[in-house]
């Protein structure tokens, strides 16, 4: 008889070698370390359909999950897309991705599958907050235990929420403990370490969520091998009004000023030439690694990188940008407005100039903690940040957001949009993008609205001062 064991993130497959050979079980191959076949964990489905269909009697001693008893603590029912995307799930074998805007309750929708499986279940997230954020949904819907691994936390349970750096480290000990493994914001896993934790769970039930599955270097494919396919999707132009605030986003082109403008210009002229001299396109693949590699093997390289970031800097502070940014402070005192920058310079520079406070990368758990609440109790009606707040944070009552500056990343910009979309009774949300004219940020902007979410006419307003 063939018996399965769970071995550091793969399955061992003990048998006579020959008989194993001939069954050409998925992933398998020879091990001649251990003189066992030997297959990457995430194959345990596979092998053991394959096992069952053909009849082979086998000793499964590689899971050592079981069944659990998961039922709501409230009475809260799904919206009818949501119920469509659990089925559509489900259908699909209790595996695949699931694609709802943010405020949309992906969160509600794992839960929803983590009920139907009812087997023990690792949530893996990208960030401590959202860590803490899912430990406290999952203990408020479910009466049980809820593990955690991150943060300093090593406290394993049969529902657990983990980062996407710790079970990268642990999840060759701890693989075979779960059943159905949820994987939120997926759009990240697809990185080198982080697909290793598919590798090395065995769960044969996988859930992807995210908002936005698309990835500048075109790596989402790799997740149909790791989770599955995008088994149902919804944009956020479908459910807003019904599901999501309604929304309008508004672009404000502003000119630079004739000093920003020579200085912008000269900035741009030597990094350019630079870029030419070394037959480099940063929109080109690898280009902007060649470029970090290029700007550090030459004086002339350095001055090209510093020349970079001078008329980078201009364009996404200009003083037109901080006049057009006091006004709409003015015009929204009364609502709950998030400021979006793509450095902190800039933030903090914000901060100083309106008296708002300031959240970035920098900023202590607990500060974060305790400014997100003010906001959200309407103590600050606004809240500059750079990028720490683009994915897996819950500001419901904003109905504003102020794009200063940012990349041409289509995901950055619909995050940040769907920071503001989060249905409240009565609210109507408002995207300002503020975009330097003749400059960079043109292109920039262009590329971010390449999404549905943008299809729709926006408003235009046109700033001069």
């Amino acid at each position: 008889m063939l018996r399965l064991e769970f071995d550091r993130g793969t399955i061992l497959v003990h048998g006579d070698r020959d008989h194993v050979d001939a069954l050409s079980l998925p992933g398998c191959a020879f091990d001649r370390r251990v003189a066992l076949h030997r297959a990457p964990a995430r194959h345990y489905r596979e092998i053991i359909t394959r096992l069952n269909d053909r009849g082979i009697p086998h000793q499964d001693d590689a899971r050592s999950y079981g069944k659990l008893d998961l039922s709501f603590q409230s009475d809260r029912s799904p919206f009818p897309y949501q119920q469509e995307a659990v089925d559509a799930w489900w259908k699909a074998g209790g595996r695949g991705i699931v694609v709802l805007p943010t405020g949309a309750g992906k969160t509600f929708v794992a839960l929803m599958c983590m009920a139907r499986v009812q087997r023990g279940t690792l949530v893996v997230v990208p960030t401590i907050d959202l860590m803490q954020q899912w430990y406290g949904v999952i203990s408020s819907q479910f009466d049980t235990e809820v593990g955690l691994i991150g943060g300093g936390y090593y406290d394993i349970e049969p529902v657990s929420v983990s980062t996407y750096d710790s079970a990268y480290l642990h999840m060759e000990r701890f693989g075979h403990q779960f059943g159905l493994v949820v994987f939120d914001e997926c759009h990240h896993l697809p990185g080198p370490s982080y697909l290793m934790t598919s590798d090395l769970s065995l769960a044969p039930y996988r859930l992807g969520l995210t908002a936005t599955l698309e990835r500048e270097d075109g790596a989402e494919s790799l997740l149909r091998e790791a989770i599955g396919d995008t088994v149902y999707r919804q944009e956020i132009r479908s459910l807003s009004g019904e599901y999501l605030s309604g929304y309008e986003t508004i672009k404000i082109s502003v000119r630079l000023s004739p000093e920003e403008r020579t200085e912008y210009q000269e900035a741009r002229n030597i990094y350019r030439a630079f870029l030419d001299s070394q037959r480099i396109a940063l929109s080109g693949p690898g280009g902007w690694v060649r470029f970090l590699a290029a700007t550090s093997r030459s004086e002339e390289g350095r001055r090209a990188f510093t020349a970079y970031r001078t008329q980078k800097a201009i364009a996404q502070g200009s003083q037109a940008k901080l006049r057009v940014l006091e006004r709409l402070i003015r015009q929204h005192r009364r609502d709950r407005m998030l400021i979006f920058t793509s450095d902190n310079e800039t933030v903090y520079r914000i901060s100083r100039r309106f008296l708002v406070p300031a959240i970035t990368h920098q900023t202590k758990v607990k500060e974060r903690q305790d400014i997100l609440a003010a906001f959200n109790a309407g103590r600050y009606p606004f809240l500059v940040t750079s990028r720490v707040l683009n994915e897996g944070v819950d500001v419901p009552e904003a109905n504003v957001a102020v794009v200063l500056s940012g990349t041409g990343s289509v995901r950055e910009h619909v995050q940040r949009l769907g920071r503001i979309l989060r249905r409240v009774e009565g609210k109507h949300a408002v995207l300002y993008e503020l975009v330097a004219e003749q400059t960079g940020e043109e292109y920039a902007s262009s590329r971010r609205r390449q999404h549905s979410a943008y299809r729709k006419p926006p408003a235009q307003e046109n700033a001069t001062c």
